[in-house]
């Protein structure tokens, strides 16, 4: 019998999930690999000890500051002393737990502790893990851990897939009315004109895609009303319906990997979107299951309680999809349990771009020789084709995307992080493609800013830039309006950097 609380048995069409049980826990933990991965290639020079933002300085600031920061911030480094060592100790070993899962080891516990490592994280992470495909994968992961079985031939919970489709529903409403009320361009349908080429990290075929004729582009921007706006509460519609919007959303997010680097977002959401099916809709059984006893005793109970709970929580973020002060992408409670989302609430109509470089002159100025340091997926070189990373995500890249549209006075970050080129420290030399000076200190660093086009088709660069002016001036170590911003910051000089 399905394991429906009473009010909701009328939701029940006596469709199994088994299948779709498999699939959707393989594919969280292919998102968890990938999130592991890039934290334990990336973490030291995000937040290490010698990082841009470290983490000891920051669990200090926020245990002075409240009076319960664990529950505050919920992570494991309030105990555990959160060395360079440790957190990547850690996140391999949710690399490890992640790869379990997507080999079919599905059990509870290894998901509460894959959500709980990251939730670590996360709450750590600070700007670097401030976006919204985090709390989505907390949210899903948490689920996860309801979806699983605790015993052989156990069946899928239909409730639990009932609370994935409220997921997939304040995911695709939250993205669709945040532009429907950001920005007039997606209502006059010329989002689009702008977007693959202004968006975070364009991709190999997003230039294609910006040149392709304004009507298709039009037809982009009401294909995604449609799918984001339209049809999501369709997910709670008879079969036929839920299957339909199961196939447009996947249909919709294969189009953005296909576009544009979106981190793991596209990813993520096709992974949420399969709890729209059931085992009879898929044309083949790549993960057969014989589960069919239903969810008994304690395992019931703890479904049924966190429905309640869910239900609990819910309330915020359905107020905040109906105020037309909607947020994006915020979590109201520590544990990001229950969320709202939105993406792209405005387009950019330029891109900007900025170019850190460096130079060897003892008195640097206009005439000095001043070398770009190459980012991983950021344009910089005009003739460097953009880059396919999806799902992977360099995060330094990415924001640097938001600080050029903003002034440096505003991205305290962005100073460290020059501090830290400064005295060639390995941790954040490591988040670059390609470092000029092979590993020695530069004099000075400077940042330009730039606007960034396509190139027109034929051409033999991929981009054209002109210059706007700069963002930071040149910029010595012993320049005494930096060493005013460390001390403000509690920050020192790097260990691993030259003297």
């Amino acid at each position: 019998m399905p394991d429906f609380p009473a009010p909701f048995r009328w939701w029940s069409d006596g469709s199994r999930y088994e299948v779709v049980r498999s699939a959707m826990l393989r594919a969280l933990g292919f998102i968890y690999a990938v999130g592991f991965v890039s934290l334990y290639q990336q973490l030291p020079g995000l937040f290490g000890r010698d990082g841009i933002l470290p983490v000891h300085l920051f669990l200090d600031r926020v245990g002075e500051a409240v009076d319960h920061p664990w529950w505050t911030l919920p992570s494991v480094f309030w105990w555990i002393e959160p060395t360079d060592a440790t957190m990547r100790a850690l996140a391999g070993v949710g690399a490890v737990l992640a790869f379990l899962a997507i080999a079919g080891l599905r059990h509870p516990v290894l998901f509460v502790l894959l959500w709980g490592l990251y939730l670590s994280f996360v709450g750590v992470g600070q700007l670097f893990y401030g976006y919204g495909w985090e709390m989505l994968l907390l949210e899903a992961g948490a689920l996860a851990v309801f979806l699983a079985p605790w015993r052989r031939n156990e069946a899928a919970s239909p409730t639990v897939i009932l609370l994935y489709r409220w997921v997939h529903v304040r995911l695709w409403l939250g993205a669709g009315l945040i532009k429907l009320r950001g920005d007039e361009c997606w209502r006059d349908l010329t989002c689009l004109d702008y977007h693959f080429e202004t968006q975070p990290n364009p991709h190999p075929l997003s230039p294609w895609f910006h040149f392709l004729p304004h009507w298709l582009h039009a037809s982009g921007v009401v294909f995604n009303h449609v799918v984001e706006v339209a049809i999501p509460l369709f997910v709670f519609g008879p079969r036929p319906m839920r299957l339909m919007v199961g196939w447009a959303s996947i249909a919709f997010q294969t189009f953005l990997i296909f576009s544009g680097n979106l981190a793991f977002l596209n990813w993520l959401t096709i992974a949420v979107t399969i709890c729209c099916f059931d085992d009879r809709a898929w044309p083949f059984r790549l993960f057969v299951s014989r589960d069919r006893d239903p969810r008994r005793g304690v395992a019931r109970g703890a479904t049924y309680a966190w429905t309640a709970l869910v239900l609990l929580l819910s309330v915020q973020p359905a107020m905040n999809l109906l105020s037309p002060q909607q947020a994006m992408n915020r979590s109201f409670d520590p544990f990001h349990l229950v969320n709202t989302y939105g993406a792209f609430g405005s387009v950019g109509k330029e891109r900007y771009e900025l170019a850190i470089e460096g130079t060897m002159d003892d008195h640097p100025g206009p005439d000095s020789e001043w070398k770009a340091y190459d980012f991983p997926c950021k344009p910089t070189d005009v003739a460097r084709r953009p880059c396919l990373v999806t799902p992977y995500h360099y995060r330094v890249d990415w924001q640097l995307w938001f600080a050029a549209m903003s002034e440096i006075t505003e991205e305290p970050w962005l100073v460290h992080m020059v501090t830290l080129l400064l005295a060639a420290d390995r941790p954040v030399l490591d988040l670059l493609e390609h470092d000029p000076f092979d590993g020695k200190p530069p004099k000075a660093i400077r940042i330009d800013r730039y606007v960034y086009h396509f190139a027109p088709r034929g051409s033999h660069d991929w981009w054209t830039r002109e210059k706007v002016g700069p963002y930071l001036r040149p910029i010595r170590r012993d320049d005494p309006v930096l060493q005013e911003i460390m001390d403000a910051y509690g920050w020192t000089w790097p260990d691993s950097g030259a003297k």
